[in-house]
Formats: C-alpha cells, structure tokens, sequence
C-alpha cells in the first residue's frame, strides 16, 4: 500500500511543527504540502527546517487548491476561520480532513458536518489516546453516580493559548453530560464571581487556568458527600496529539464519506 500524503495546515505553528516531526517518524505517511496563512513571513520556507529536521523541499504555501491536487488528506490544528475555510476546498478535492482546532462555534461545526455526506472527517477536542480512554471513563463514571455527586472539570494550558475553556474540556464536559443523559448547554458552568449561591444541582462547572508552557493538564472531580474521585490526564509533550491524529488520518483513508471521531478510530464507540 502507498504511502498516505499529508498536508499539514498551520505547518509554522507549534502543533505543525510537532506534526511535520511526527510524519517524518511515522512509517506509511508523507508530508505533500505544509499549508501558512496568506501573507505569512514564513511562506516558501522549508517545513523540515522549521521543525527542526534536514530539509525536505516542502515549502510552505498558502494555497490549499494546489497542494491538494497530489495529497490524500489534512490535518488542521489551526483557529476556527481557517480550518472552516479548509473544510470545502478539502470536501471539493475530496481528501480526508483530520481536525484538532479547538474553539469551534456550533455553526462551525454545522459546516464541517455539512460536507460529510461527500467527504470524510475526523474530528476531536483532544487526538490523544489517553484522553479520549479518560472521556470514556469519565461518561461511565457519570452514568454510575447521581447527582449527589457534583461534577467538576480543571484544566490548565500555557498562557499563549487563545481559548477557553479548552476543547478537551469541554470534550469531558459533554462525556459527562452523555452520562448523565443532560444537555451540556443548559447545565454548564463557564465561570463564578462574586455572590453565587448556591451549586445548582446536575451543573458541570468549568475552570479555566493558563500559565507557563503546560502543553494540558485535566481533571474530572466527582465531588460526593465526604469523598471525592478524581480522573485526571496530563499531557507532557505535543507529540501525543501528534501521533494520535496520524492515527486518525491513516485509519481514515480508506473510509466511506462520513463524520467520525477518535472513538470511531480509538473504537470506543458504545
């Protein structure tokens, strides 16, 4: 079998720079293209150096039309309006689109949803595989607890990253509510101040810390009458996400058009 040819959107960044390292390491994947926003200092600059490796003659480029003219797939870990922007041009080409941008709005989402019934996407708040085996456990823990115990979820991330709360968090938070058999929406707490009252019962309260270079830390709190349990994932390397959405891309490639998820590729799936 061919190897898959990945293109890696926001290949400047952090996370594309993690991502063209772990194309490099990983057997059955190659680096087609490394996708910049238009006017970047960084276009036509070579995506191996940039991550820190031997040159590769990939240069960065602002157009997506042309380098998925000889790819099979993306993986965006970028913001909201460019993975939305990626969405059709990747649908159109017809190549599998891996997402791990966080800080979607529901009508994002709507978009990206409304291209699989011709296409194939892979979408998730968090592509490790230990955080996605922690939000099936968090939503079985939920489904065994009523209400007497309140749930809680903590995360922590360095202090550039631009949303909040994370997606993974929000990922637990909706692992929680599927448990509880609620709607995340209407019981979800983003924030507390001042006079509050008391905790409502059925809420998930979120709480939001950055600081430093934490690549993410999570907490689930079970908090019950004199005892708490706690689930908890902390990330010590980018590298995690990184292989976990290769994994995503190289299962996905041969799928039928659809939307799926790591539990799809994990096989989590109820």
């Amino acid at each position: 079998m061919s190897d898959m040819r990945l293109i890696v959107a926001g290949a400047g960044g952090r996370m594309g720079r993690t991502l063209v390292r772990a194309i490099a390491e990983t057997s059955g994947a190659v680096l087609a293209g490394a996708l910049e926003a238009p006017g970047s200092e960084l276009i036509g600059q070579d995506a191996g150096v940039l991550a820190g490796l031997p040159a590769n003659g990939v240069l960065l480029s602002a157009d997506l039309w042309a380098l998925s003219a000889q790819a099979d797939g993306i993986i965006d870990f970028t913001v909201p309006a460019a993975t939305i922007a990626n969405v059709a041009i990747a649908a159109e080409r017809g190549i599998v689109h891996v997402i791990g941008t966080t800080g979607l709005s529901a009508s994002d989402d709507a978009v990206i949803k409304s291209v699989t019934k011709r296409a194939v996407v892979v979408q998730s708040g968090n592509m490790s595989l230990g955080v996605n085996l922690l939000a099936a456990l968090v939503k079985r823990v939920a489904q065994s607890l009523d209400q007497d115990f309140d749930i809680e979820i903590l995360e922590m991330h360095h202090k550039q990253k631009i949303d909040a709360p994370s997606g993974t968090a929000y990922m637990l938070g909706k692992a929680a509510a599927e448990g509880r058999n609620i709607d995340l929406q209407s019981h979800s707490v983003r924030a507390r101040d001042g006079h509050t009252g008391a905790r409502t019962p059925g809420d998930i309260g979120f709480a939001t810390l950055r600081g430093g270079t934490a690549t993410g830390d999570h907490t689930v709190i079970f908090a019950g009458p004199y005892e708490r349990i706690e689930l908890a994932h902390k990330s010590e390397n980018r590298m995690i996400f990184a292989h976990g959405a290769l994994k995503a891309a190289l299962w996905a490639k041969d799928k039928k058009p659809g939307f799926y998820s790591m539990t799809d590729v994990l096989g989590l799936t109820d």
